[in-house]
């Protein structure tokens, strides 16, 4: 399990500097912002499943890391995210000021369990749980990033990204179609456990919830096909414009520690926490705009 871990690891770090130099490659002013998203301010609940933390950490994105059961006793500025490591198990208490945050303008982000333990009776009738517990498996998904600018600037059409499930994991059912939007989905999950949705989110008073089965860590990947069994240096060479510096540079990291599918998987959900990130910021532009008005 550790080699799996650290292969892992390497290929979050990889991930998350493939993504800077994908968005210096399409546009410039994006990637600049980019930049700027490391000084988020963050907060991180523990969980006993899920490890979002270790991410951040191999990454060096600024977080506070906080037991669940402190939501009943701190302030939540509405200006930070909350990420929710599975399982979540706040206090009613806790969860009453999750919903507060929220309705100001606070953006929530929970894995897993956390659908029936916080999602469920704190923002109920969006989405919940399908009572259809996965396998441990490795599945295909397609990210959805048509109507997505940041997305769109990463993901392209030659990606074939798997995603880890923990077993007994929680399918999601949507409830409220109208206003859930399924930014990933499955039709493996969909043909075994009845759901396609793998990550979603919904606004919810001033603020939004995002919510992914499974875990964000992803432990591993498979080598489903040739393509999957390449190495991690071949997934950057699909992406980016791979100069001698940018060769150096990921060799150097220890891109090929990892194969492709292990670095494809960590690119695809580092893309998703990223873009979590980016719709906060944007979201704070456009209040300031609204002030100046």
């Amino acid at each position: 399990m550790s080699i799996i871990k650290n292969k892992m690891s390497t290929a979050y770090r990889v991930a998350q500097e493939m993504i800077k130099d994908k968005l210096k490659d399409v546009d410039e002013d994006m990637a600049a912002e980019f930049e700027e998203l490391g000084q988020s301010e963050v907060i991180v609940s523990k969980g006993v499943h899920d490890y979002i933390e270790q991410v951040f950490n191999g990454i060096g994105l600024k977080h506070n890391l906080i037991n669940p059961q402190q939501f009943e006793k701190i302030d939540l500025d509405p200006d930070k995210i909350i990420f929710i490591n599975c399982p979540g198990n706040v206090t009613s208490k806790g969860l009453r000021n999750l919903v507060t945050f929220v309705e100001k303008g606070g953006f929530l982000f929970t894995t897993d369990w956390a659908l029936r333990h916080v999602i469920e009776p704190g923002f109920p009738g969006y989405i919940k749980y399908n009572n259809r517990p996965t396998s441990d498996e490795v599945v295909r998904v397609d990210i959805l990033a048509e109507e997505d600018p940041f997305l769109q600037s990463l993901i392209g059409p030659n990606d074939d990204p798997q995603w880890w499930l923990e077993g007994s994991s929680y399918p999601i059912e949507i409830l409220n179609h109208k206003e859930v939007d399924i930014l990933i989905k499955s039709k493996e999950i969909e043909k075994k456990y009845g759901e396609s949705a793998v990550f979603v989110t919904f606004d919810y008073g001033k603020g939004k919830i995002y919510h992914m089965i499974s875990h964000f860590y992803l432990q591993r990947a498979e080598t489903r096909t040739a393509r999957h069994a390449k190495s991690g240096a071949e997934y950057a060479n699909e992406k980016l414009n791979m100069d001698p510096y940018r060769k150096e540079k990921y060799m150097n990291m220890g891109i090929d520690d990892a194969n492709l599918s292990d670095v494809e998987a960590a690119y695809s959900s580092s893309s998703i926490m990223n873009k979590i990130l980016w719709d906060k910021r944007k979201m704070a532009e456009m209040e300031r705009e609204d002030e100046k008005d």
